[in-house]
């Protein structure tokens, strides 16, 4: 699988499991994770998905738009940007998002 289409896969799964299933997305973190959510640095799997589990709405739907991928310095690793529309269950208009 070339990393174009690994870089999608992921995603698909990691925002089915957002929109589904929250807590889910511990295994997809590692304890040097880090998330930046407005400012506000959370590092560690556990503390990541607590705080995406805390947010103020239970569904939402994730409309991707763009997946942009990129080798890594890491080893075998590599950097995914997306963007898209995120739906609020009884919003009437999607919010725009992006993630790295």
């Amino acid at each position: 699988m070339d990393g174009d289409a690994l870089a999608k896969a992921f995603v698909e799964h990691y925002y089915t499991t957002f929109d589904n299933n929250r807590a889910g997305l511990v295994n997809l973190y590692q304890d040097s994770s880090m998330l930046t959510f407005e400012g506000q640095k959370i590092q560690g799997a556990q503390n990541i998905v607590a705080k995406l589990t805390s947010l103020p709405f239970n569904q939402c739907l994730h409309s991707i738009t763009t997946v942009d991928c990129q080798p890594s310095s890491a080893p075998n690793g590599m950097l995914v940007f997306v963007s898209g529309n995120l739906q609020l269950a009884g919003e009437q208009h999607a919010l725009k998002f992006s993630q790295q």
